[in-house]
């Protein structure tokens, strides 16, 4: 999926620009515009931020088609009123097919573990990419899970092909949306309550489960 990268790349140089413009048309005290300067560097790393987690999920996909030997690439979707690109491979065994189509929300469960293991915790800290990255993760769960539940989007999508080869003889798909759903809350919880350890381990025992889904 490359196009939302460029369309946040576009973004934060919109945001930019409108910055400058604003401030060489309008007279402010040093200190404001040194405000708003520093606004506008926060927005564009939390951008950056998502589009790194944008990056990352699909690089799961990427990475495991290769370890597969299964010739990934790319196809066009047009689904929507907005282009996306999903990653395309070749025909592997159930059990491989799982295993790459979930594989970009094990990314995200790796990047979310290390986002929300920080020291200071992240949400008082001034890390706007990291904040960045993490919301990526936590929207893109929560839009899969109400693509799972309402059984719409892409035939490609994710939770389709991971219901299809879960454990075996499959899942239905709403079953995948809640197990991608669960995590996402949790982390959600880590991040507002500085990480407590009921939330840590009860999210990483959901995202074991769907590890275990390959291999059963």
């Amino acid at each position: 999926m490359l196009k939302p990268c460029l369309y946040a790349a576009l973004l934060s140089a919109f945001v930019v620009a409108f910055a400058q413009a604003a401030d060489a048309q309008t007279p402010v005290p040093a200190a404001d515009q040194q405000q708003r300067q520093g606004r506008g560097a926060r927005l564009v790393r939390f951008l950056a931020g998502g589009a790194t987690g944008l990056i990352v999920h699909e690089a799961g996909h990427v990475a495991a088609s290769m370890a597969f030997d299964a010739d990934p690439g790319f196809k066009r979707l047009d689904y929507g009123p907005i282009p996306f690109f999903a990653v395309t491979h070749d025909t592997v065994s159930r059990r491989r097919e799982y295993v790459i189509s979930s594989s970009g929300f094990f990314a995200q469960h790796v990047a979310n573990e290390w986002l929300l293991g920080a020291d200071p915790p992240l949400r008082g800290s001034s890390a706007a990419f990291k904040k960045g990255w993490l919301t990526f993760n936590l929207a893109t769960s929560a839009v899969y899970t109400a693509a799972a539940l309402g059984r719409f989007g892409a035939a490609e999508r994710d939770t389709k092909g991971m219901a299809l080869t879960a454990d075996g003889d499959g899942l239905p798909e709403p079953v995948i949306g809640v197990l991608i759903l669960v995590p996402a809350v949790l982390d959600g919880l880590r991040y507002v309550q500085d990480d407590p350890a009921w939330a840590r381990w009860f999210s990483r025992a959901v995202k074991a489960s769907l590890v275990l889904l390959a291999v059963k």
